[in-house]
């Protein structure tokens, strides 16, 4: 299945390299500006250390990578989000048979970084929100724009910044990011875990995750983390 999964990574990759604009689209570049504001409603700070944060935006590899890199970060999985737990592994995802979308699993501190700080992060570095059931070479319903809410406190930040964001044309196209309640995250495969630090030389994460990684550390040097 890893040699199943690479080629299929190294497919799409070496088609979009034909094209220009879907490398573009990738990085998520085209369709932002190249700032965000701040969330005007954020999540207290908190003192408890082990939060957590579900979100889907594509690929799960590039997702994991940009998240690791942030300081107050503490652990991020890729997995699965949504769906049963029968139907939670990579092939039967892939399918895009199953109510599943790639996602991550975000370990963090908020006394270090907010909630409303990684979904910021979310928007202008790790996916482009403005994409349907896609992410640059990637379609399918399972890489889909979504964000897992755990309690209603998440909901109402994520759903105020949708907003906020939406009323200040921050992208050229309306932000299609669903909000869904938490029902399940499972793990996905090991060998899917940390894979652009394993990988750096995969031609997929080459193209479109390395510029991500950049760009999260041109955007916010002082979140950066090595």
């Amino acid at each position: 299945m890893l040699i199943r999964s690479i080629l299929s990574r190294w497919l799409i990759c070496s088609l979009s390299v034909i094209s220009l604009t879907t490398v573009a689209l990738a990085a998520g570049g085209a369709s932002r500006t190249t700032t965000l504001p701040n969330p005007a409603i954020d999540i207290a700070t908190s003192t408890a250390k082990g939060q957590t944060a579900v979100l889907a935006g594509g690929c799960f590899w590039g997702m994991e990578a940009v998240f690791e890199h942030l300081k107050g970060v503490s652990d991020v999985v890729s997995g699965y989000s949504g769906g049963s737990a029968t139907t939670a592994n990579y092939e039967m995802v892939s399918s895009a048979q199953t109510d599943h979308v790639e996602a991550v699993k975000i370990t963090y501190d908020p006394s270090q970084i907010s909630y409303g700080q990684l979904l910021k992060v979310y928007f202008l570095v790790a996916h482009d929100p403005t994409q349907l059931h896609r992410q640059g070479p990637d379609w399918g319903k399972q890489y889909s724009s979504v964000i897992s809410f755990a309690n209603n406190e998440q909901k109402q930040v994520a759903q105020a910044y949708i907003d906020q964001l939406n009323k200040a044309q921050s992208f050229r196209k309306p932000i299609v990011t669903q909000l869904a309640p938490l029902n399940g995250f499972y793990a996905a495969e090991e060998y899917h875990q940390q894979f652009i630090e394993r990988n750096p030389a995969h031609p997929y994460v080459v193209v479109h995750d390395l510029p991500k990684l950049a760009q999260l550390q041109k955007q916010f040097p002082d979140m950066y983390k090595k």
